[in-house]
């Protein structure tokens, strides 16, 4: 019997995505079956789909279903295009290859952990071309950034491909006992752990979401939603939350993280 529950969210109906057997989320305008949880009902924010991704199920599960679950079981997020694994030596060809190789259950020998997050992924270096063509600010300010990929930061990449400027205001408005750790952490790590993935139990994801959303929100009021023009700008409040979660389940958690793979199951 699995002690893990893993949710994967997706914008589009798949039958690949269904011969997985995880639970299977919907978001955004399309019609998806009934084997499909929706998150147009209760409480939601399904018309800020386009803004928030696969957030738009998290917030949904953290206000009309997450009290409902075991506290004693993990709960887990991925979604179409990005799994967790258990070897990632593996190579997967087709579906079967990923089906067999899902990480489906947590080892007794991990119940150490609070949190399970992705394994990271390095911005640096950064390739020169960009930084001079979308980190130009950051090289006017400190021209040294060129050269030192240990100066090519979290919060440049964010710069470059999400908004001069925005991270930082969006730090700005958190409380004081997290805001200058978080600045750290985006100013000096050139790692980060993507996906906005985790797994963690009950009582932890209910802070989790207090607390991100809570910030989000509060982001909503600089930000909006108007000017928020292409792919890097509209899905702003999911990549700060994806920049957030790697600071947050390290900051206060025990975390381990764990191999992940990309597979399009729209497309293989």
């Amino acid at each position: 019997m699995t002690n893990l529950k893993i949710y994967c969210v997706s914008d589009k109906q798949t039958k690949k995505l269904e011969d997985l057997k995880l639970e299977l989320v919907g978001v955004g305008n399309e019609t998806f079956p009934e084997n499909y949880i929706q998150c147009n009902n209760g409480v939601n924010i399904q018309s800020k789909e386009k803004h928030y991704s696969e957030l738009t199920f998290h917030y949904w599960l953290w206000k009309n279903e997450l009290k409902n679950l075991s506290k004693d079981i993990w709960i887990g997020f991925c979604q179409k295009r990005r799994f967790w694994i258990k070897d990632p030596t593996t190579k997967i060809n087709n579906i079967k290859d990923l089906s067999d190789n899902l990480l489906r259950k947590i080892p007794e020998d991990f119940e150490e952990y609070d949190a399970f997050i992705c394994e990271p992924i390095s911005v640096s270096p950064a390739k020169k071309i960009k930084m001079l063509k979308k980190g130009w600010r950051n090289l006017i300010k400190d021209p040294s950034i060129f050269f030192s990929p240990k100066k090519q930061s979290v919060e440049l990449q964010f710069d470059m491909f999400h908004g001069y400027g925005l991270l930082n205001k969006a730090i700005e408005i958190l409380p004081d006992s997290r805001k200058y750790k978080f600045k750290k952490f985006v100013t000096q790590s050139t790692i980060f752990n993507p996906h906005i993935m985790v797994i963690s139990k009950r009582d932890i994801l209910q802070k989790w979401f207090e607390d991100l959303f809570n910030w989000l929100f509060n982001c909503e009021k600089i930000f909006g939603f108007k000017n928020l023009k292409g792919y890097g700008k509209e899905r702003i409040y999911a990549f700060l939350a994806e920049r957030y979660l790697s600071f947050w389940f390290k900051e206060f958690y025990k975390t381990k993280e764990l191999p992940w793979t990309f597979y399009d199951t729209l497309k293989n």
